[in-house]
């Protein structure tokens, strides 16, 4: 788990404009010495724009550059990323150039990924015509891997300003993205977090793209790519969430009951054995049955691995019996301000229901499948049989 799934060897805005022909001759210095040892795949960016050949043909020199067969750095090397694209026919050209370095080095057509970063709006709409144009004989665009997003760039190209000069957070950026991604079986790439030491910045940014299906993050620490690796998939265990004023609270497990330890939620048994209920300021009196829907509507369960793959297997055997939908039952045990109350909640799962818990479980599946390397990791992280079952569930 401590290794990204693609190394991207920068040669574009991570070394100075000067130092760029050496760069890429580090790049085949380190990628042939120590390609064998990385575990993922290897892909190089190097640079690129839209509106200048001359980045576009210096871009073309250093792929030409890597890929030399005599300097056996290509015998490791995946595909390449390319910066500042724009429109569709910008791709062609981009695509059109990596067919030209394969048919000059002897490599197989379509052997080397291409993948992008939509950096300004015309790429941005590009997303919508790649579709057409994906599949069409007289390109290889077929090559694509990686959509990826830079909200630098294209804050810049948007012209766009915030009163601080912070980046704004363009959630449709990466909601075209990623939607472009899921219509060509591409992976959409959120791009880099620049503050490498808000780790809760980065948890929220992650938690964030997974509701849009954007799985994947640009990491620059190693701190970063752990986390990365281990925030799309489900938890070892499931947690009580109480959410109030859009704030989530994990509860503390204390003896089979949830506690909550928080300070807009308050709540007091009368003597007349209703119940006085505060959150966020706002006092209301409640018999049991009306606390129990309220807390019914702040309360939320974060799954387990094993909780989702129990719940599959579950639906699994009442589809085989002849049952189209069923209901699944939780029950939790709530104390606030040392009052107790018993909380049950039902779902109801039906095929539609199903399929979308199983997308968790076809990413784990995925990285059990292409990361042998992780095996060990992840059944220390679930347990063997945990591991065992989701592999064998869906």
């Amino acid at each position: 788990m401590e290794a990204p799934d693609v190394w991207v060897p920068d040669n574009e805005d991570a070394t100075a404009p000067s130092m760029r022909d050496e760069g890429a001759e580090n790049i085949v210095d380190v990628v042939s010495e120590h390609g064998s040892d990385f575990p993922g795949q290897i892909h190089p960016r190097v640079v690129w724009h839209r509106n200048d050949p001359n980045t576009r043909y210096r871009g073309f020199q250093h792929m030409l550059q890597i890929t030399d067969p005599e300097k056996r750095a290509v015998e490791f090397i995946d595909g390449f990323v390319i910066p500042e694209v724009g429109d569709i026919d910008d791709w062609k050209k981009a695509d059109e150039f990596i067919t030209i370095v394969e048919e000059e080095h002897g490599l197989e057509e379509g052997s080397l990924a291409m993948s992008v970063i939509v950096e300004s709006a015309q790429a941005e709409l590009a997303l919508a015509d790649l579709r057409d144009e994906i599949s069409k004989p007289t390109n290889n665009l077929g090559r694509l891997f990686l959509l990826v997003d830079g909200e630098v760039d294209y804050t810049k190209d948007m012209r766009a300003i915030t009163p601080t000069g912070e980046l704004p957070s363009w959630p449709e950026l990466r909601h075209n993205t990623s939607r472009g991604a899921s219509a060509n079986g591409l992976i959409a790439v959120d791009g880099p977090y620049d503050d490498i030491r808000d780790v809760e910045g980065y948890h929220g940014r992650m938690t964030d793209n997974q509701a849009k299906g954007m799985l994947g993050i640009w990491s620059l620490t190693p701190g970063q790519v752990v986390e990365a690796n281990k925030a799309p998939l489900p938890p070892k265990t499931g947690s009580w969430l109480l959410d109030t004023n859009d704030h989530a609270a994990e509860l503390k497990e204390e003896d089979t009951r949830y506690v909550y330890e928080g300070s807009a939620l308050e709540l007091e048994e009368t003597s007349d054995g209703r119940y006085r209920l505060r959150v966020d300021g706002d006092e209301r009196e409640l018999n049991a049955d009306e606390l129990r829907e309220e807390l019914l509507d702040l309360i939320e369960y974060v799954p387990s691995m094993n909780d989702i793959v129990d719940s599959m297997e579950k639906f699994q055997a009442a589809k085989e019996a002849g049952k189209g939908a069923i209901a699944m039952e939780q029950s939790v045990t709530l104390l606030i301000d040392r009052t107790e109350i018993n909380i049950t909640k039902d779902r109801m799962w039906d095929e539609a229901t199903y399929q979308a818990a199983q997308t968790p479980i076809t990413l784990f599946q995925d990285v059990y499948e292409n990361r042998l390397d992780q095996h060990e990791e992840l059944k220390k992280m679930y347990g063997r049989n945990v591991v065992e079952r989701a592999m064998n569930v869906g």
